[in-house]
């Protein structure tokens, strides 16, 4: 894929950029590493400091970078202010309490291991290179780079190829809020130079959010170097519907879930599982709501539902439904392309899916919704589970026993009862099965980073 700025609702290449060299590529690898050594010694204040200077800037700029972040891969104008807002906020909560959460972990008693003092220390690892995506071009980076920086790491970033200007804003505007040269860079490269970055010795850690195929690379040639990484790849996530939930909050907050960022989430309920008592119920609700979305122009206030970010993202959707619809499935609202130029898709819900069909197993990056109808506590969680994802997962009841069923039962790194799955700088975010592993966001999120180190003083 080119590195160009594509507009997704007009198909329109706005801007294309040159790949860095290989020489180019390492001479940042070696300023990264050289700044490194000085930047990992300075203060949880003077970080701070610089952090908090960056989210100023961040926050005066989320019009602009807003309108950016619209044309480059089609999220609503005000989703995108939303994200850039919500960057600022990540960064903050990193540059506020990242010494409380790399504090030293004194052992009460050292005498019992025969020691005067001891203590478990966190220090930073080096480079970390970011392999991210497309979706939230901001907040999918932020996650990564304001705990990394905060820990005294130093990072690179290898964004997705369809966002080159948000990539190159955030390199720019760190700079501004007063980091070195080389604390963070950006790095406009094709997915081909990636692995020669992942095996250069300078690089210490690897982090990506993306696609499974683009995770096990990074994870097979990080292991073959025996280099730490953070994964967070796709999901399926299972909303379940329980005759006790409130159906209309239920149906209001499930067509959020399914089309946030114009469906392309990971952590975006794609599978809808109801009880069969309350299943024409909600499936009226639902489809309603879905069917009285307005589909856009992004920069339209009205617009609900903008365009997916790329050509092959949408013909890979169509594909699914498509399938799915020949082998039996029902269309109970959307399921064809509009005319016209532009990536659009319909909000659209399905049922009557079988396991054969590929819309089963494999996630749906766009606004495309399953239902299923099931009879039973036991069937729902069987289905919820019934795929090789585990990223979020939602339980709509009240009933105090299926709650804790459902936080327990459920295979997925996230549980969210009454309620759609949200990352939020405190809570711990990542998955479990082939949605990835490692932990982003909160006290957990910013130890990844580090090496716990043992003292021991006699």
């Amino acid at each position: 894929m080119a590195i160009a700025t594509i507009n997704p609702a007009t198909g329109e290449t706005v801007r294309t950029f040159t790949e860095l060299t290989e020489a180019e590529v390492a001479d940042r690898i070696g300023v990264a590493h050289e700044r490194w050594h000085n930047y990992r010694r300075t203060t949880f204040a003077e970080r701070a400091a610089l952090l908090h200077a960056t989210a100023d800037l961040l926050e005066k700029e989320a019009d602009d970078v807003a309108r950016m972040m619209t044309t480059e891969m089609g999220k609503t104008l005000a989703s995108a202010r939303a994200e850039a807002l919500k960057s600022a906020k990540g960064m903050r909560y990193y540059a506020d309490h990242a010494e409380e959460f790399l504090a030293d972990e004194p052992l009460p008693d050292a005498s019992v291991v025969g020691a005067s003092r001891a203590l478990g220390r966190y220090r930073p690892l080096g480079v970390v290179l970011a392999v991210m995506p497309w979706n939230f071009p901001l907040w999918q980076v932020m996650r990564f780079a304001a705990p990394a920086l905060m820990a005294g790491n130093v990072g690179l970033l290898k964004h997705a190829s369809n966002v080159p200007q948000c990539a190159l804003y955030l390199e720019d505007v760190f700079r501004r809020g007063g980091f070195a040269e080389g604390c963070f860079q950006t790095l406009l490269v094709s997915s081909r130079q990636v692995e020669p970055i992942l095996r250069d010795s300078r690089v210490a850690a690897a982090t990506l959010t993306g696609s499974e195929p683009a995770g096990r690379s990074v994870a097979a040639i990080c292991g073959d170097e025996v280099k730490h990484t953070v994964l967070e790849l796709g999901g399926s996530d299972p909303f379940v519907v329980m005759p006790s939930a409130d159906l209309d909050r239920a149906a209001e907050t499930a067509v959020t879930a399914r089309t946030q960022n114009n469906g392309q989430s990971c952590i975006a309920a794609k599978r809808f599982i109801v009880h069969t008592d309350v299943y024409d119920e909600f499936a009226r609700k639902f489809v309603a709501r879905m069917r009285a979305l307005t589909v856009g122009d992004p920069f339209d206030d009205t617009t609900q539902v903008g365009p997916l970010a790329t050509e092959q993202g949408r013909t890979d959707v169509e594909e699914l439904v498509d399938e799915a619809v020949s082998a039996g499935a029902t269309v109970l609202c959307g399921g064809q392309r509009p005319e016209g130029p532009g990536w659009f898709y319909p909000p659209t819900v399905i049922t009557d899916i079988t396991r054969e069909m590929r819309i089963f197993t494999e996630e749906v990056f766009g606004p495309v919704a399953s239902l299923y109808r099931v009879a039973d506590l036991d069937e729902a969680l069987e289905i919820a589970n019934a795929t090789s994802f585990g990223l979020g997962s939602n339980a709509w009841t009240e009933d105090p026993g299926e709650i804790e069923r459902f936080i327990d039962d459920l295979d997925a790194g996230q549980v969210f009862v009454n309620g759609m799955t949200v990352s939020y700088p405190e809570l711990p975010f990542g998955g479990v099965k082939r949605s990835g592993y490692g932990r982003e966001l909160s006290s957990h999120g910013i130890r990844e980073f580090c090496n716990l180190k043992t003292v021991w003083v006699g």
